[in-house]
């Protein structure tokens, strides 16, 4: 329960450090004045799609959240055996995090106009990305060929949930990103940044889904790795 409330808390504090840049809790309508005679020196309004990928992450959070929750009611049976996790998840872990930086480059170089920037970074994004999504496959098959199926031990069946539905979600990032990346190479080259507002919108969601993701993946990722048990058994210790 301990991991449970700290992703939650952590999930809960991005999910307001994010409002709060996107100027969402902004109250305009306390603003005292004649009407036309008051400056708004507030942020700016957001466009619809932000609040929505806001609810969006919000529901997602909440699966990855029972799935966490299931986990560890799971785990607790006499029938529960710990895998032995592939190396080629560190490996696909690094890829995650470069792609999340490569999109982080590309919204820097959105605002900055700076086009081939941009272009670059969705390339790197896309490419690690994908790179990630096989180094899991390769997970699933070499656990596969040593004999760990999902109807041989609960371990594995949780294993192979968790990452598959995980993947799915990047699946559907990376059709987002496919779009944003055919966007970025319609503009023409030396267009005025100006112009930019759809790119430069597209590019900071696909960026913002994609910090979610690798936020997702590091706690999933400690749980596959057994590292919250050390943890669980210190908090225990501190409470006792």
């Amino acid at each position: 329960m301990v991991v449970i409330l700290l992703f939650m808390v952590v999930l809960a504090g991005f999910a307001g450090w994010w409002l709060l840049r996107q100027g969402l809790t902004a109250k305009p309508w306390l603003e005292v004045g004649v009407v036309g005679e008051v400056e708004w020196t507030g942020p700016a309004p957001r466009p619809i799609a932000k609040i929505g990928l806001a609810a969006f992450l919000v529901v997602a959070g909440s699966l990855f959240a029972l799935l966490v929750s299931a986990y560890f009611m799971r785990r607790g049976m006499s029938d529960w055996r710990p895998l032995p996790m592939p190396p080629v998840l560190w490996f696909s872990t690094g890829l995650l995090a470069l792609s999340s930086i490569a999109l982080q480059t590309s919204v820097v170089a959105a605002r900055r106009g700076e086009l081939d920037g941009v272009r670059s970074g969705l390339l790197a994004t896309g490419v690690s990305a994908l790179a990630f999504l096989a180094g899991q496959l390769l997970a699933w098959r070499e656990l596969g060929a040593a004999g760990y199926f999902t109807a041989a031990n609960p371990a594995g069946a949780f294993f192979y949930l968790v990452t598959a539905i995980h993947g799915l979600h990047l699946l559907g990032g990376l059709v987002a990103l496919c779009r944003t990346t055919v966007r970025a190479f319609a503009v023409p080259m030396g267009s005025a940044p100006a112009n930019w507002g759809r790119l430069q919108l597209s590019v900071e969601l696909c960026a913002t889904y994609w910090h979610f993701l690798l936020l997702v993946w590091l706690v999933l990722f400690a749980l596959l790795m057994r590292w919250t048990d050390d943890l669980i058994e210190i908090c225990r210790a501190l409470l006792t």
